[in-house]
């Protein structure tokens, strides 16, 4: 009676201490977050624990239920959710897979399976463990996104373009296929994004993009290269995949407004870039900076254009790009020198002045005109500190030769737009004349047209500082901009100077006599005195002096010199 006593009481105790871990195992697994089915091959039963009520609305009571699990998920899983959960008919050990559920907002769960086997190789038990997936999922979406995606046109970032245009390039040299470049940018862009402000900007470039993503598929992809630069690439690009096509469809719809959600109606251009694989390049950086290149030559051949890579256009951008790094080392160094050339007056052949005229040599000695890196540095801003020099250093010579000669003429100096515009510019000039205790009375600023056209209160303002300072005003190449002969009477300035254009076919053509006789009398009634500049004949000088030109200028009487050369000149009028 004892002996059953005692074992009664062992296998209660043997009772509680099982109830206790199955309690804790369940008390483990309710504090996870994913659920579990618990699978017995020994037994055939199953068994859900965790957050299963969660996840599902039914349970797992025997294999039966499974095909409710199935049926839970998306169509396209089912067959992967199949194969995962019976890994055992595979002899494996463990399996798993994502699965999207049917019927949800985005939802995502992993059925992860391990199954342990007996040692004769028949499985043991099975545990399959399901998590909501659905946040990581979304992150790793997101990053999926940003990884290939533009966040403000949707199209293709650059980094993925340039992957599956790579892509592009392997397959159409296999198949001896083209693959088509454009790269597209919007005309005057910093314009709208200064004066309308950038969440303008951003919307246009937006309804641009959402117009070139209707054109994209397997064979035609699309991304936002940069700020409001865009590029496509077409494989085999025929049809309504070709160039001609793509760019007639861009350009008929630039030439209707943008309707913007603050009501605005813009209307833009764009210049158009193509290079195309095999001639331009042999990969999707190279073919890609190709099509950029030829973008902005047709944006300097005057925007609202298309242009085609060809050699010589690519040759001509690595010379200009070669310019552009040495005159940045010209710069630092002050790698130039001043030539001066000669004004005389045309009555007496005195020596009225001389024009500072910059003129640099490069590393290897060969020299670089002007008309080549002047539009170079006033591209890349490199032209005011070149400015600053000529200014600074004609004006340091000029005194030089004040005090060796004793001689007062007219310096006169061009200035650029970039320069003038700056606020300091003024400020900067004269302090640089009481450096070295110049009279501004022989002190004669060059400007264009160009200087005038664009803000009438600040030119005014500017000019009005300069001439109360006693400091001369010349309207360089005059009569060659628009309404040229208004200027004369609507700003205040000392000098007009007769382009060359106009001397070099004075003799021959009778429009210009009319006009070049026409802008001298006018210049006189005015008061101003005049230069025709580029006097090279002396039958040309005689005409000039005839009509009444104040001054000459040009090789006839002198070309531009070194500093050397110009105080011989000096040096003989003592």
């Amino acid at each position: 009676m004892n002996e059953l006593h005692y074992q009664i009481d062992l296998l209660k105790a043997m009772n509680a201490k099982l109830t206790a871990k199955e309690s804790m195992y369940n008390l483990i697994c309710s504090s996870l977050s994913d659920a579990f089915i618990y699978y017995s091959f020994e037994k055939d039963e199953y068994t859900t624990l965790g957050k299963w009520s969660d996840l599902f609305d039914f349970e797992i009571n025997d294999s039966r239920d499974f095909e409710t699990l199935f049926e839970s998920v998306e169509d396209s899983y089912i067959l992967p959710l199949r194969d995962t959960l019976y890994a055992e008919k595979r002899n494996e050990s463990s399996a798993s897979v994502d699965c999207r559920i049917k019927d949800s907002v985005n939802k995502w769960v992993n059925f992860s399976v391990k199954i342990t086997y007996n040692d004769d190789l028949t499985p043991h038990e099975k545990i399959i463990i399901i998590s909501d997936i659905t946040k990581n999922k979304i992150q790793n979406d997101e990053l999926s996104y940003l990884a290939y995606f533009d966040s403000l046109t949707n199209l293709y970032n650059r980094n993925y373009f340039v992957r599956v245009l790579g892509s592009f390039i392997d397959k159409a040299k296999a198949k001896g296929d083209v693959v088509s470049v454009m790269v597209i940018d919007i005309d005057d862009f910093k314009r709208i994004n200064d004066g309308l402000g950038i969440v303008i900007g951003d919307e246009l470039i937006q309804q641009l993009g959402d117009f070139i993503k209707d054109f994209t598929n397997d064979n035609v992809i699309a991304c936002h290269l940069s700020s409001d630069i865009f590029a496509m690439a077409m494989y085999d690009p025929v049809d309504e995949r070709s160039v001609d096509y793509l760019e007639k469809c861009i350009s008929q719809r630039t030439k209707r407004s943008f309707n913007l959600s603050g009501g605005q109606e813009i209307q833009i251009t764009v210049s158009i870039g193509v290079a195309e694989f095999p001639e331009a390049a042999e990969s999707a950086l190279e073919l890609i900076n190709c099509a950029e290149i030829v973008m902005y030559k047709s944006k300097s051949m005057g925007k609202n254009t298309i242009q085609y890579f060809n050699t010589p256009l690519i040759n001509e951008f690595i010379a200009s790009v070669e310019i552009e790094n040495k005159l940045r080392e010209a710069v630092f160094s002050h790698s130039f020198e001043l030539f001066y050339q000669p004004q005389y007056s045309s009555v007496n052949h005195r020596l009225r002045g001389a024009e500072a005229l910059i003129r640099w040599k490069d590393d290897k000695g060969t020299s670089i005109p002007p008309s080549t890196f002047i539009p170079i540095a006033e591209k890349n801003g490199n032209i005011i500190p070149i400015g600053k020099w000529v200014i600074e250093e004609s004006i340091r010579k000029y005194m030089e030769w004040k005090e060796a000669y004793d001689y007062d003429f007219v310096l006169s100096i061009n200035i650029s737009a970039m320069q003038y515009k700056r606020d300091e510019f003024v400020a900067d000039l004269i302090d640089v004349i009481n450096k070295y205790h110049m009279n501004p009375a022989y002190l004669e600023l060059e400007i264009t047209e160009s200087i005038l056209i664009d803000d009438y209160h600040k030119v005014m303002e500017k000019l009005k500082r300069l001439r109360d300072y006693g400091i001369r005003v010349s309207l360089d190449d005059f009569g060659t901009g628009f309404s040229s002969l208004s200027y004369l009477k609507k700003f205040p300035i000392d000098t007009v100077k007769i382009d060359k254009s106009f001397v070099d076919t004075v003799l021959n053509d009778s429009a210009t006599r009319i006009i070049t006789e026409s802008i001298i009398n006018m210049s006189k009634a005015l008061g101003f005195e005049t230069v025709a500049e580029g006097v090279e004949q002396e039958e040309q000088y005689k005409y000039l002096n005839a009509i009444g030109v104040d001054n000459i200028q040009g090789f006839l009487f002198g070309k531009p010199m070194p500093a050397s050369e110009f105080s011989d000149i000096l040096k003989g009028l003592m």
